[in-house]
């Protein structure tokens, strides 16, 4: 028997002071038997630090040919494509040309992943928005983790203060560059 995804309700009060949002988020994510608790946790930080309107989540690893997340405009057209990891320099290049705006979160060694992208073509490279998260930050989160979380996220110059079951814990997330 086929293992199903497991869903993940979140339910955050955002105070993003960096862009001037302010909201009461409420999503779901769907983690895959094969994705890891970093990668989830990564994309629900990413959501909450690229929220606007029109943002989603893709149908995630059952889709390769789409961006974990995404943010279209009220025509369908897709104005930002959103990735969350080590994505290759082939998919950098594909949603270069297919997003105005490519940004990356990842969880991973973020000095790994330019030193692997050096040298290949990517279209845009220049443009693309590499940012890593805390690890310390990701592990502190999956640890408080349930499958109803409730949290509230301040980010202040990139810094994340986050309150969630009554602990608080904090950590950064630093831009990088592809160039």
């Amino acid at each position: 028997m086929a293992l199903t995804a497991t869903i993940y309700n979140f339910d955050v009060q955002l105070a993003d002071a960096d862009r001037g949002v302010y909201e009461s988020l409420s999503f779901k994510v769907a983690q895959q038997p094969s994705e890891s608790d970093e990668h989830a946790m990564a994309r629900v930080l990413a959501y909450c630090l690229e929220y606007t309107e029109g943002i989603g989540f893709s149908r995630g690893i059952a889709e390769p040919d789409e961006p974990a997340l995404f943010v279209r405009d009220l025509t369908g057209a897709m104005r930002v494509w959103i990735d969350i990891g080590s994505p290759d320099a082939a998919r950098l290049h594909r949603a270069s040309k297919a997003a105005p705006l490519v940004a990356v979160y990842t969880h991973k060694d973020p000095a790994r992943l330019v030193e692997q992208l050096a040298g290949q073509r990517i279209h845009r490279a220049d443009q693309i928005e590499l940012w890593a998260f805390d690890r310390d930050l990701i592990a502190e989160l999956i640890a408080r983790r349930d499958r109803r979380t409730a949290f509230d996220l301040t980010v202040t110059e990139r810094h994340l203060y986050v309150n969630i079951g009554g602990d608080s814990v904090e950590g950064t997330v630093v831009r990088h560059s592809l160039v």
